[in-house]
Formats: structure tokens, C-alpha cells, sequence
């Protein structure tokens, strides 16, 4: 986390407009999704809603990132994700994606390593790599010669949704710290990711 409290306030649900309700009447009924957590639209929908038209579209795409179009195995697209949830300083990413890489088959040992990057001893060489290109497009918003070969056991459409999920969860990242999108209820902060400055 960045910031101890939002700049953006998530919108009280009993105070909103008719374009807000539409905009978030996709999540009613939703069911294991990462939109609600125990019922309750999260934070970050709450504080995206201000902009409804732009949060219609970020869903969109998202929802792409998200479902089997995107042709990385659900376990390999959370390790990107929290990589760059990891490497943006996002608490609020890693806190909510924990969760669903634990459910697309993270251990909690490889959450712990996806922190220490792809030079940890346990990662096998398909994990590695596909860390090391995470590691590039964060800070370089580019995949290096050597990363992308190292890729060679994907497909030019896996590499291709790679660098889009890195994308999509770069911009989620940076909406979120700069938003000052804080944690929904019963979350904690992962020690490593909490930056909060005041």
C-alpha cells in the first residue's frame, strides 16, 4: 500500500446515481468472482465506479485477462499477475490475487518465492522465465532478447496474453496506489508490499 487512506473515496452503494448502478449491476449475483468478496462489491469497483463509463470498459478487458480466452494456464497467469502486483508495489493486488493463485494451484511456498523474483532456487525453468518477463515489461515495459527465447515453451499467443496480462495488471496496479484503493474488510497487508508514507 501507498497511501494510509484514499484519495478516492469507494462510493456509498445506497448513494449512487442510475449510470453507477448499471455500471455495477454486472456484478449482482456474481459467484467466486473477484468483483465481490463475501457478498460485498470491492473496494476497487466501488472507487472505479466514479468514472462509470471507463469502468464498463476496464471490465471488459479484464474480463478477458481473467477467463480461458486468455490462453495462459490459470496458474501461470497468477504468477504474472502477482509478480507485477509484487513488483508495482500494489498491496491491494497481491492481497486479493493471493487468494485466487492459492485457488488456480500457488502454494503459499511460491507466493512467498514470487517476492524473492525469479532467482529463487525453487522456481522450475518454465516458472522462472515466465518471472523474468514479468521482471522485464515492469521495468523495462519491454521483454529482453534472452527472456523471450526462454519462453520458447509457449505459444506466440501465450507470450502474447503474457504481455497483456503484465499490461492489464500494470495499469490495475497504478490505478490502485494512486487511487489510495485500501484493503476490504478481513484483509491483511502482506509486511513486504506496505509502503504507506502518509
Amino acid at each position: 500500500m501507498r497511501l494510509p487512506a484514499p484519495r478516492v473515496e469507494p462510493v456509498d452503494l445506497n448513494q449512487i446515481d442510475d449510470e453507477q448502478r448499471e455500471a455495477l449491476a454486472v456484478f449482482t449475483g456474481v459467484a467466486r468472482d473477484v468483483t465481490k468478496s463475501e457478498g460485498t462489491v470491492l473496494n476497487i469497483f466501488r472507487t472505479l465506479v466514479h468514472a462509470p463509463k471507463a469502468m464498463t470498459a476496464f471490465l471488459a478487458w479484464g474480463g478477458y485477462i481473467l477467463s480461458r480466452r486468455n490462453s495462459l494456464a490459470e496458474r501461470e497467469r497468477e504468477l504474472v499477475i502477482l509478480r507485477t502486483g509484487f513488483n508495482c508495489g500494489s498491496g491491494y493486488e497481491f492481497t486479493q490475487h493471493t487468494r485466487i493463485g492459492l485457488d488456480a494451484g500457488l502454494t503459499e511456498a511460491e507466493i512467498e518465492a514470487i517476492k524473492a523474483g525469479p532467482d529463487d532456487p525453487s522456481w522450475s525453468e518454465a516458472d522462472r522465465a515466465l518471472l523474468r518477463a514479468t521482471d522485464d515489461l515492469t521495468r523495462d515495459f519491454h521483454v529482453s532478447d534472452a527472456s523471450w527465447a526462454a519462453l520458447s515453451f509457449l505459444s506466440q499467443k501465450q507470450k502474447m496474453d503474457l504481455v497483456m496480462t503484465v499490461g492489464q495488471y500494470t495499469q490495475v496496479s497504478m490505478m490502485l496506489n494512486s487511487f489510495g484503493v485500501q484493503l476490504d474488510p478481513g484483509q491483511e497487508l502482506d509486511p513486504a508490499l506496505d509502503h504507506r508514507t502518509g
